[in-house]
């Protein structure tokens, strides 16, 4: 997949830069440090996120994971006071670059959030309200792209009857899954998930995590999660965030049967957190 990420303005010409990504890892992350205002809530990680791989952020609440995710697609720019330096480098550029097109970027790095947020639109146009925004307008083409979308996030044979029906008619897990496939109907390399499965019932939560292990041979996936259980089913990597440090990541059965760090020994184990 080539992208357009960068853009220079030099007088009136647009000088685009685009880069193939041929990788073993998506993203490369060196000494990043996230601040609000005055507090560091991230301090200086380096890690690299391996490609059509799980990777999960696992720690205490206030550690630092969501807002680490958060600022792989820039989400942290909407909150007043902010900031981060350091690299994140996504095919060759830093996308916390000023630089960056924040729109195009998101549409690569794609986010899920904690609670199912539909949009008040039927299920169609759940999927095709960012598609249509995006330039695509062809009926046949907007049908190919649900029906393919809902298929992935193995949902199609469940809504297939019902598609113009309204979104907020389905149950919790059906309208995760609805976010889920409106992410991948505009075709994201990367899937961020904030604790995607913490509000659903266990039925729902198991069919999401399957839905994850199926996802990661199309794409790679980022997920925030306190269920150790979950994350040591699904994930390949796992890392263990506690007060802004990145404490130890390595392959989720090292973390979870021999880790390196006391102090991941202990969370795991439960005994903090």
């Amino acid at each position: 997949m080539v992208t357009t990420l960068l853009e220079k303005e030099i007088g009136e010409q647009t000088i685009q830069s685009t880069v193939p990504l041929q990788m073993e890892h998506i993203l490369n992350v060196h000494d990043l440090e996230i601040f609000y205002g005055e507090k560091r809530a991230v301090n200086g990680i380096s890690m690299d996120i391996e490609k059509n791989a799980v990777t999960a952020l696992i720690g205490p609440s206030g550690c630092g994971k969501s807002t680490f995710l958060r600022s792989i697609n820039r989400m942290n720019d909407l909150i007043p006071g902010a900031r981060a330096q350091g690299e994140i480098m996504y095919e060759d550029l830093n996308i916390l670059s000023e630089q960056i097109n924040v729109v195009a970027l998101r549409k690569e790095i794609g986010m899920v959030f904690q609670k199912p947020n539909p949009f008040p639109k039927s299920i169609y146009g759940n999927i095709t309200h960012a598609l249509k925004f995006s330039g695509i307008k062809k009926k046949s083409q907007l049908d190919e792209i649900v029906e393919e979308s809902l298929q992935k996030a193995a949902l199609w044979d469940e809504v297939k009857d019902r598609l113009h029906k309204s979104a907020l008619s389905l149950s919790g897990g059906q309208q995760q899954r609805l976010c889920i496939a409106r992410t991948i109907a505009m075709k994201p390399t990367v899937m961020l998930l904030d604790e995607p499965s913490s509000a659903l019932d266990p039925i729902s939560n198991a069919k999401v995590e399957d839905l994850i292990v199926e996802l990661k041979k199309d794409y790679s996936i980022i997920i925030v999660t306190h269920n150790m259980q979950q994350a040591s089913r699904i994930s390949d990597k796992t890392a263990f965030f506690l007060s802004g440090d990145l404490v130890e990541y390595d392959a989720t059965e090292k973390i979870f049967t021999n880790p390196s760090v006391k102090k991941t020994e202990e969370y795991i184990s439960g005994r903090f957190g």
